[in-house]
């Protein structure tokens, strides 16, 4: 079956092939057909099996070859980064027609955005906060919209969005198509689906014999220990056959101290965290998904909008709090019908947290097996080669301080000041001779203008610019041999 087959247009199927997609996935292939119907849809599929084809390619073509300008179609996500993504697909899809997608989200300037709603852009993809704010502002009209999508909603909910989500909903005509997806329906969902949808159907897109997790990824749980995961990580990165890799972190902290670490090992890493600003996530992103960095370290804020299909390994630098996050982390890889590897590891305090998520997968793993970077079941289980080390270069040694010209060996260097071979005197000047000084002042009368002591030759600036020739400093040793100096007379 093709894209042709479900009666999709020819520029959008000829758009798709350009980037060599040509079968649809089963998710899309039920909801293509009834959302070219307008019939409203719950659709209920694991990530990371096509979801947003299966919307977009219905919204795209019910407004036509030449949609008139404004908003008609808003398709409302929950992160930045799925936002980006999600327009990013549809501007692929609709690349042969005059039909314009814009991405309306926070941490971004408000004038590109609005510029290109002023423009006449036909589709909206936003994040809820964001939509709103403009909105408010009566910079973005939702009173023609036409269809109305909302993805990732047990997501929308887990972050508290599903007031605002209603908001939305309440500004655009009751008679619009509306369409759901979701990789869970929790009852929340459930009862938003109910309240806003003409009698929708429900679609599961999964294999009643497949399970919970996806058959196409493999699960490996270790317990490990905190002071050791990052060398387990490092050779896990050097299993033959691994391709991108993304490494999901607690804390925004943890994401930064651990891409620093592989950095330093000789990875090549980037991150996208909350502490980053917008620009830096999407520039990490970017080059993630470019290739120019082949592992990305992420906080859960990033599961939902990392759609790169080559996606080999992903590892839990530690377990997720629930199910539903394991799943949407786990679904990073193995997308597009690939293959992965999911690695997760256990701290001694989260046994209670895996215990959950294994009894609500039925995974089957009660206890995670105790894995160090040692271990030989580490080499087996991730076909990681014999003798792999935890750095690709050594550890960069401390800077090391250049000897000072004339520090060798050399008669008189003790502390009188007056040997010839020494490269530091207790009598020091500035520009020019000193007067009495020993080798000092001589060394100093016989240095050329412009000389410092750390340019490399044992002068004195790095700049080589000559010393100001005002100010002049001695230092004596009081009492020292060579200095001249009277002792005071004692104490009366």
């Amino acid at each position: 079956m093709t894209f042709r087959d479900l009666n999709i247009d020819q520029d959008m199927v000829d758009a798709l092939a350009s980037k060599g997609i040509i079968e649809p996935f089963p998710i899309q292939a039920q909801t293509i057909p009834l959302g070219l119907s307008k019939q409203d849809i719950i659709g209920q599929a694991k990530t990371g099996t096509g979801k947003t084809f299966g919307f977009g390619l219905p919204v795209i073509q019910s407004l036509g070859q030449n949609p008139e300008p404004g908003v008609k179609a808003l398709i409302v996500v929950p992160t930045r980064e799925l936002c980006v993504q999600v327009a990013e697909d549809l501007e692929l899809a609709s690349s042969n027609r005059p039909t314009q997608v814009v991405a309306i989200y926070g941490g971004k300037a408000y004038e590109g955005q609005v510029e290109a709603l002023k423009a006449g852009a036909q589709i909206v993809v936003g994040t809820p906060g964001r939509l709103l704010d403009l909105a408010s502002q009566r910079l973005l009209s939702l009173k023609d919209v036409q269809v109305m999508v909302l993805d990732e909603a047990d997501k929308m909910l887990d972050l508290g969005f599903l007031p605002d989500v209603e908001k939305l909903f309440a500004q655009t005509p009751p008679t619009r198509h509306t369409m759901l997806f979701s990789a869970t329906m929790p009852g929340p969902v459930v009862a938003l689906a109910r309240r806003f949808m003409n009698r929708p159907i429900h679609i599961r897109a999964n294999d009643p014999d497949e399970g919970l997790t996806q058959a196409n990824i493999r699960h490996v749980i270790y317990r490990a220990h905190a002071l050791d995961k990052d060398e387990v990580i490092s050779r896990i990165l050097q299993a033959e056959g691994r391709g991108k890799t993304v490494i999901f972190t607690r804390t925004k902290r943890a994401a930064q101290k651990l891409v620093e670490e592989l950095n330093d090992r000789g990875f090549n890493a980037g991150a996208v965290h909350g502490d980053m600003s917008q620009d830096a996530r999407e520039r990490s992103m970017a080059a993630f998904k470019a290739g120019k960095k082949d592992i990305l370290i992420a906080t859960d804020v990033a599961a939902r909008g990392i759609d790169v299909d080559d996606v080999t390994h992903v590892i839990n630098h530690t377990v997720p709090d629930d199910p539903d996050t394991y799943l949407h982390r786990a679904g990073r890889t193995g997308r597009a019908g690939k293959t992965g590897i999911a690695v997760t590891f256990v701290d001694w305090d989260d046994l209670h947290k895996w215990a959950l998520i294994n009894r609500g997968l039925d995974m089957g793993v009660p206890e995670p097996v105790e894995t160090y970077s040692s271990s030989p079941h580490l080499y087996s289980d991730l076909n990681i080669p014999e003798g792999t080390k935890g750095r690709l270069k050594p550890a960069a040694p401390a800077a090391a301080r250049p000897p000072r010209e004339g520090s060798g060996s050399g008669s008189g260097s003790g502390g009188s000041g007056s040997g010839g071979g020494s490269g530091r005197s207790r009598r020091r000047t500035r520009g020019g001779s000193g007067g009495a000084g020993g080798a000092g002042g001589a060394e100093a009368s016989t240095r050329p203008e412009g000389a410092g002591t750390h340019d490399g030759k044992g002068h004195q600036h790095h700049d080589g610019n000559a010393a100001p020739a005002k100010r002049r400093r001695r230092r004596r040793r009081s009492g020292g041999a060579g200095s001249g100096a009277p002792t005071p007379p004692p104490a009366s």
